[in-house]
């Protein structure tokens, strides 16, 4: 049985927005039946700010897929097409607590749904289906293209077979396409590793690159998402390899908030600037 958290099994259970939109602005179609998960998503947009006014999903799907659609449809409401085009399927699973790893191309089909439907609206409506080039399909028992398998692992920093399976379903009937997969993942990986500048480690910086360089990690992937909860987070001192960092608005007063801290904040920065950094409440 799949461990699922509590926000997954809420939105299972008492889904959001389920249904259709009459006289849709925008409708977005992904997966198919044969394929064991599909979904159907339409919004409605204001035609002068371009907000998303409303957004529902019809899904045939497993827990995950119900729970990943539900919580799409919250975090699209509300925001312009632009920003609702920035949602990303780790943002999906993140304000989920987390899917199973089997489960992460859940998200990624709400992510595609998404992006249909605001291609659909910027096309006057006509319903646009999240479709994969004949000419470019790998995975053919799940009608998986070159190009979504090249998308996934570039967004969600993938390394093995078994991860793009997770996130994209290739390679998981049959197998037959798994040497291609990889094909990809040493091609997409190896341009990456020879792409990236040589850089100085964290370690190593003066005190103010050290700040900026914490700064721009918070601006662009930590408070986003804490804003999305009524929150957001600020940097109070940095000493050696130690940030110490104040919650403000909604995050300040939350229960979890040493969780956040934690498991969020510290973890983010340790991904993405250094392992060895550790993150106190101030």
């Amino acid at each position: 049985m799949w461990d699922y958290t509590d926000k997954v099994m809420d939105h299972f259970k008492n889904p959001r927005n389920v249904g259709a939109i009459p006289n849709a602005d925008g409708t977005g179609q992904v997966g198919s039946l044969v394929c064991g998960d599909a979904l159907r998503l339409t919004i409605k947009v204001n035609k002068e700010t371009e907000v998303i006014e409303d957004a529902k999903f019809e899904t045939f799907g497993c827990a995950s897929a119900i729970a990943s659609s539900s919580m799409l449809t919250e975090m699209a409401k509300g925001k312009t097409l632009d920003e609702a085009a920035k949602i990303t399927n780790q943002d999906i699973a993140d304000q989920l607590g987390n899917l199973p790893a089997e489960k992460m191309h859940c998200s990624v089909m709400g992510m595609e749904a998404l992006e249909a439907a605001i291609k659909s609206y910027r096309q006057g409506g006509k319903p646009v289906v999240f479709e994969q080039q004949e000419e470019k399909i790998v995975c053919r028992c799940f009608n998986v293209s070159e190009e979504a398998i090249i998308k996934a692992i570039r967004l969600n920093h993938l390394k093995t077979v078994e991860d793009v399976t997770h996130f994209t379903k290739a390679g998981g009937a049959c197998g037959r396409c798994k040497g291609d997969i990889q094909k990809i993942l040493d091609k997409v990986n190896g341009a990456q590793e020879n792409a990236a500048p040589v850089q100085k480690s964290f370690s190593d910086m003066t005190v103010v690159e050290k700040i900026k360089t914490v700064e721009r990690v918070l601006e662009e992937e930590i408070r986003p998402k804490l804003n999305m909860d009524g929150g957001s987070a600020e940097l109070v001192d940095l000493s050696g390899m130690t940030a110490k960092i104040r919650l403000v608005g909604m995050c300040s007063g939350c229960m979890n908030a040493q969780a956040t801290i934690k498991n969020f904040i510290e973890k983010t920065l340790q991904e993405k600037i250094d392992p060895s950094i550790t993150v106190e409440q101030a």
